[in-house]
C-alpha cells in the first residue's frame, strides 16, 4: 500500500493554499501557476509535487503541455473534516445574533 502525504499538511503551507486558489478558478500550466510567485519554477513544481500526491490536484496532458486541475475528490476529505465545525459555529452566531437582537428590542 503506498502511502500519501497527509492532506492537512499539504494545505498548511500558504504557497500552497494559494495554488489551491489559482488552479480554482482554472486549468493552468506549471508555468502559468509559477508566473504568480517570486519562487523558483522548481520551488513551485515542488508545491505542486505535494498537492499531486495528496490527490489535491490532478494533471492533464494536452499536447505538449500538462495542465493541473482541482480534483473534487481530494477536497472531498478537507470538506467533510471542516463541515462539523462549520455548522457548530454556523450554530453559534446564530445564538449570539438573537442575543443581540433581543438586547437591541429592550432599548
Amino acid at each position: 500500500m503506498k502511502l500519501r502525504r497527509d492532506v492537512f499538511q499539504a494545505i498548511a503551507d500558504p504557497t500552497r493554499r494559494t495554488i489551491i486558489s489559482l488552479i480554482a478558478l482554472q486549468a493552468l500550466t506549471p508555468t502559468a501557476i509559477a508566473e504568480n510567485f517570486d519562487y523558483s519554477r522548481q520551488t513551485i513544481s515542488k508545491h505542486i509535487q505535494i498537492l499531486t500526491e495528496c490527490e489535491i490536484l490532478e494533471q492533464e496532458q494536452k499536447g505538449r503541455e500538462i495542465y493541473y486541475q482541482l480534483n473534487p475528490k481530494g477536497m472531498r476529505e478537507i470538506a467533510e473534516f471542516i463541515e462539523p465545525f462549520r455548522k457548530m459555529w454556523d450554530d453559534r452566531f446564530n445564538k449570539l445574533e438573537t442575543v443581540m437582537k433581543k438586547h437591541q428590542s429592550k432599548k
